[in-house]
């Protein structure tokens, strides 16, 4: 290929694999290489070596690819970065800089792409929704966020908390204590086995969140004609909509927009969460999302290598290193 000239790196790091992005900014070429295997955290928290053990032949090849020959400005969004991103922070500009000349980069929590991804760089919240939950808002002045504290401590309203919830309803149903559902019981029974085995086969799981979620859409199934299937999911709604609220300017025109895999479950949790958040957020209307996490990762590269990132920064959220 003809040499395509500058160019931009965009990465989505999260929970299921590694995306990478490499896109020509003067002719319209670009190239996606994608990995299966997830970044490892360990006692520094998310381990740099590991994210450029899989980047760095990745970038090599789309470079090839495409033909661009020199990368003006990089945006690595990543899961856990606002708790877990000290290493990250601390070697992965200098190593871009060393291995291909890269010295506009922008560390960014996977939140906030998935939020530019979703809207742009506007005012408003987005919920950013599957296995976990977390909501972000901004006025672009500042970032703000909501829940995004795991399985054990938050994600409320997540695909984790909804299989949760519907578990804890099949094991009342097993005891006879109010509040059991025949029917998710049935489906926790045939997923996972007798209901007195399923302790010892969850909690030494050490994917427990993802378990968890697994059993979500099985609730989401019962939910037409399973009065507590469809109370699971309107107060996983609820949950949503109080942490939209939590983030999303007062004033102003902000927008608000949901992502993630949970919302393939369609409209059995879509109305009642549309009705909680007209009832909560009047003057935020619910507007489709534009794109993906990776999509927001490519939207903040273009900006940042021409100079016209207007999104706020932030330590934590979104971080930029400029070596020029």
């Amino acid at each position: 290929m003809t040499g395509a000239g500058d160019g931009v790196l965009a990465v989505d790091s999260g929970g299921s694999g590694l995306r990478v992005v490499v896109k020509g900014m003067a002719r319209a070429v670009r190239a996606q290489r994608e990995s299966r295997e997830p970044v490892r955290t360990g006692a520094r928290g998310i381990e740099p070596r590991h994210l450029l053990a899989q980047l760095v032949p990745m970038v090599r090849e789309l470079t090839a690819e495409t033909g661009v020959t020199a990368l003006t400005a990089a945006v690595v969004g990543a899961a856990g970065l606002a708790s877990l991103g000290e290493a990250l922070r601390a070697e992965l500009p200098g190593t871009l800089e060393r291995e291909f000349g890269i010295r506009r980069v922008a560390l960014v929590a996977d939140a906030v792409t998935a939020y530019v991804g979703a809207l742009g760089p506007r005012p408003g919240a987005v919920v950013a929704a599957g296995t976990g939950l977390i909501a972000v808002g901004t006025d672009l002045t500042r970032w703000r966020r909501a829940d995004g504290w795991g399985h054990l401590l938050g994600d409320c309203g997540s695909g984790a908390w909804i299989g949760r919830a519907g578990l804890e309803a099949a094991l009342r149903a097993h005891d006879g204590r109010p509040g059991g559902s025949a029917r998710l019981l049935a489906r926790a029974t045939e997923a996972f086995g007798p209901m007195p085995g399923l302790p010892g086969r969850l909690y030494p799981r050490p994917d427990r969140p993802a378990v968890l979620a697994s059993f979500a859409p099985q609730v989401a199934d019962c939910a037409d004609g399973d009065p507590v299937a469809a109370d699971i999911l309107r107060a996983a709604a609820r949950h949503m909509a109080e942490s939209a609220a939590a983030v999303c300017p007062a004033t102003g025109e902000p927008r608000v927009a949901v992502t993630g895999g949970l919302f393939k479950m369609g409209d059995t949790l879509l109305v009642p969460l549309k009705e909680e958040l007209a009832q909560r957020l009047p003057h935020a209307p619910l507007v489709p999302s534009a794109g993906d996490p990776l999509e927001g990762s490519v939207r903040i590269a273009d900006d940042l290598a021409a100079g016209a990132l207007t999104l706020p920064s932030d330590e934590t959220m979104l971080c930029v290193t400029n070596r020029v």
